[in-house]
């Protein structure tokens, strides 16, 4: 599942390309046909993000709300948009920012976006978006992000703070991947109970959070070791993963740690795969 950097990369992506402009909709799949009707013709104000869940503004309209779960994905392409292949839920398509001048020029500035797969999109009214914002935590990528608010519920809680960085009432946009490696590179151990944290503790993690996923917005992807760490500074082959980037323990079970040579282990949370090294995440 897409954690929150690639969402928030997703709401610049489509202020970059159709913030603006205005959009022909349409549904290929019928699953939104009835939402793409209310859109088409209509201008893209505005694209939001929060936690895992993406909204796209269309002023009097509403918001297209997509979350797109374990399989939903994104297609942008350039140019007349093609005949649809395979399930698209919802499709945009817009003539481009210089729909003046010859055939040919206007052709080159249009653009689509394809959606595929998720497990949600539907069309919402302003109150409907607040709604689901606020059965959200705070989210490390929002300027108006509260730490303090998710640090009340942390600080209270038996949960193990592995779970809890999970939970998106909690804390919105955080997934497997930087759970895992925030926590290493704290040398917390994953089982702790959230009450077991120092306010200290939340801060660094909350601060780090931040710039990590900051990161991963800029880059599009996670990276989380630091400089000393990377392969060029170990002397050491680079990651070769489907999900790319260098990190410490994600998906590194039975692999040396980095740091102390220790094996990497994985266990069974929340219906999710933890990683975490035995010997720098101490319990």
């Amino acid at each position: 599942m897409p954690e929150g950097h690639t969402i928030h990369r997703l709401a610049e992506d489509f202020r970059e390309r159709f913030g603006g402009l205005a959009v022909r909709a349409a549904s290929p799949q019928g699953k939104f046909a009835d939402g793409a009707a209310l859109l088409d013709g209509r201008v893209m104000t505005d694209a939001d993000a929060h936690g895992k869940h993406l909204f796209l503004g269309f002023g009097g309209a509403g918001w297209v709300h997509v979350h797109l779960g374990l399989y939903g994905k994104f297609t942008f392409g350039t140019g007349p948009a093609p005949a649809p292949v395979g399930q698209v839920r919802l499709r945009l398509a817009a003539a481009g920012r210089y729909g003046g001048g010859d055939a040919g020029s206007a052709a080159a500035s249009a653009r689509y976006v394809d959606l595929r797969g998720p497990a949600r999109c539907e069309l919402i009214t302003e109150d409907e978006k607040q709604a689901v914002e606020d059965r959200l935590g705070p989210d490390p990528l929002r300027k108006d992000a509260d730490p303090g608010a998710a640090w009340s519920r942390v600080s209270r809680s038996r949960t193990t703070v592995a779970a809890l960085l999970m939970d998106q009432k909690v804390v919105a946009g955080v997934g497997n991947v930087y759970r895992a490696e925030v926590l290493f590179r704290h040398g917390i151990d994953p089982y702790r109970p959230g009450r077991g944290l120092s306010r200290g503790e939340w801060d660094e993690l909350w601060a780090d959070l931040v710039e990590l996923m900051h990161e991963g917005v800029r880059n599009n992807r996670i990276d989380t070791v630091r400089p000393q760490h990377t392969p060029e500074a170990m002397g050491r082959p680079p990651r070769v993963d489907d999900h790319g980037g260098e990190v410490y323990v994600y998906r590194r079970a039975g692999q040396p740690c980095h740091i102390c040579g220790e094996a990497v282990r994985t266990a069974g949370l929340a219906a999710r795969n933890l990683f975490w090294c035995p010997r720098c995440q101490p319990s």
